[in-house]
């Protein structure tokens, strides 16, 4: 399940409970869905409670109280706990991850496309600047994604006006002056230097470009070990690994990306997360598995916002955050030595090529090449 999906499952909760009397308010348009802050728990968590409370004329808590059992019954949601003053802490189910990856692979390059600018027209005037010209070249492609259509003109008043560069970024290529020039957000000046060639660690484009290129050469040598991807719910796969005992599973989505996560409350005769008894193998969860799977999911709202804001640093800057996660997870993905390709593998393949896809995807809308090799 999406962020955009869970916040479409938020709404049918308030309008079920508005056609029930339990509730007196006008459903809102939209329900914001975002990763928990501190105190919360849970993979996602929306304040939709106390933006009700008011109109209602109850407590944020109360109004909470309502939505939880209405969000808990969809369909995906495994649970919903109530924290603070009245946030919705939701846990997904354990196939929301396969939903995930599966989603982005079906969508290939238009994943994150959507109808929110449906039937507008933008207009970009902008001034004879190479910086204000690149931002709306690429603000064409990206108001596209989201069903609008974006005209450039040179005419004032000027309405897209980023801070211009110092120096001409041509001596750079098309790709680094790109992203000389994208990366920065527009009250920044951009910083026009070698170090966008750098093929370091420390240059964010390097990383961007590098790791598509690890996703492409992930599939070629799955292929040479006789294994393709096939996404399944990720995680340990415990059907893959011989033992004796039963198996406990770290959260995928959770304890591993929060450390400050209230621990589920186990089932009877099982175990907490993260402890184990006599006979058990706990297994955790892969380095970076739960960043790169927020990354993706997170990816549909970044490229609404950056269409909206104007913003296409939005764009490139998640493409770094989504870069990093894969380049943590990578080495989880084949088989170590003797090791037989596992469904884990193949799970962990299709993530992997999840990522590549948003990847490429978001280079593309910045004009910027995606290679198969680096």
């Amino acid at each position: 399940m999406t962020p955009v999906e869970l916040s479409r499952t938020v709404l049918r909760a308030v309008r079920r409970a508005v056609d029930v009397g339990e509730l007196s308010v006008s459903v809102p348009a939209s329900a914001a869905v975002t990763p928990p802050g501190p105190g919360g728990c849970g993979d996602y968590a929306t304040n939709i409670a106390l933006r009700l409370a008011g109109p209602a004329g109850l407590p944020a808590r109360e109004v909470a109280d309502v939505l939880r059992p209405r969000i808990a019954d969809a369909p995906g949601v495994a649970d919903v706990v109530v924290t603070g003053p009245g946030f919705l802490n939701i846990t997904l189910g354990g196939g929301a991850s396969a939903a995930l990856v599966e989603e982005v692979l079906e969508h290939g390059a238009r994943y994150g496309h959507g109808d929110a600018l449906a039937g507008q027209v933008v207009e970009l005037r902008v001034p004879y600047d190479t910086r204000a010209e690149v931002v709306a070249d690429t603000l064409v492609r990206i108001v596209a994604t989201q069903g609008g259509r974006a005209e450039v003109r040179h005419a004032e008043p000027v309405n897209l006006r980023p801070v211009p560069a110092p120096e001409n970024p041509a001596p750079l290529g098309p790709d680094a002056a790109r992203w000389a020039l994208l990366h920065p957000a527009p009250h920044d000046r951009p910083r026009i230097s070698a170090d966008h060639l750098l093929q370091r660690e420390s240059n964010p484009l390097f990383r961007v470009r590098y790791a598509h290129a690890r996703t492409r050469a992930l599939r070629r040598n799955a292929a040479t070990l006789g294994f393709t991807r096939a996404p399944a719910p990720l995680g340990a796969h415990p059907a893959d690994r011989p033992m004796d005992g039963p198996v406990v599973h770290t959260g995928a989505l959770t304890d591993a990306r929060r450390p400050h996560a209230s621990p589920a409350t186990p089932a009877p005769g099982t175990s907490a997360p993260g402890t184990s008894t006599p006979g058990t193998l706990v297994l955790p969860t892969p380095p970076h598995e739960a960043d790169l799977l927020v990354a993706l999911a997170e990816y549909p709202h970044v490229l609404r916002v950056a269409a909206r804001d104007r913003a296409p640093d939005r764009v490139a800057r998640h493409l770094v955050v989504t870069a990093d996660a894969l380049l943590g997870f990578q080495h989880v993905v084949l088989p170590f030595g003797d090791e037989k390709p596992s469904a884990a593998h193949r799970a962990r393949l299709a993530l992997a090529e999840a990522a590549g896809t948003v990847l490429a995807g978001g280079l593309s809308l910045l004009g910027i090449s995606a290679p198969e090799h680096l």
